[in-house]
C-alpha cells in the first residue's frame, strides 16, 4: 500500500529544505499553469520508461491532479526504483490549491 501524504506535510518539508524529489504526474499545461516549487513534471509514460535507470533520492514523492495517478506512479517507483521511500500526496494539486492560497494572504 502506498503512504498518503498531507498537503500540509509536503509544504513542511519544503519549507524546510527536506532533500526529496517531488514529482508532478499532470500534463505539461496543467504543470504550466502551477506546480508545487521544486517540483519535476515527469508524465507517467516517461515514468515507465526511465523509472529503473533513474538516479532516485531515497525518499520520493508524487502528485497529480487529485492523487489517482500519482497512487499510480508511487506503485511504480516502489516497484522498480531504488528510493527508501516513497509517498503519494493525498488530494493531488486539487488539495494544495487551497493550502498554497491560505500561506499566500
Amino acid at each position: 500500500m502506498v503512504e498518503e501524504l498531507a498537503p500540509e506535510t509536503v509544504r513542511r518539508r519544503i519549507d524546510r529544505d527536506d532533500e526529496f524529489d517531488l514529482l508532478d504526474i499532470r500534463d505539461d499545461e496543467d504543470y504550466a499553469e502551477g506546480h508545487l516549487p521544486g517540483a519535476e513534471r515527469v508524465s507517467i509514460e516517461e515514468l515507465e520508461e526511465t523509472v529503473v535507470d533513474r538516479d532516485w533520492a531515497d525518499d520520493v514523492v508524487v502528485y497529480c491532479y487529485i492523487g489517482q495517478t500519482s497512487v499510480q506512479a508511487a506503485r511504480l517507483i516502489e516497484e522498480y526504483g531504488d528510493a527508501e521511500r516513497v509517498a503519494s500526496m493525498d488530494g493531488g494539486y486539487d488539495a494544495w490549491e487551497p493550502l498554497e492560497s491560505s500561506t499566500a494572504d
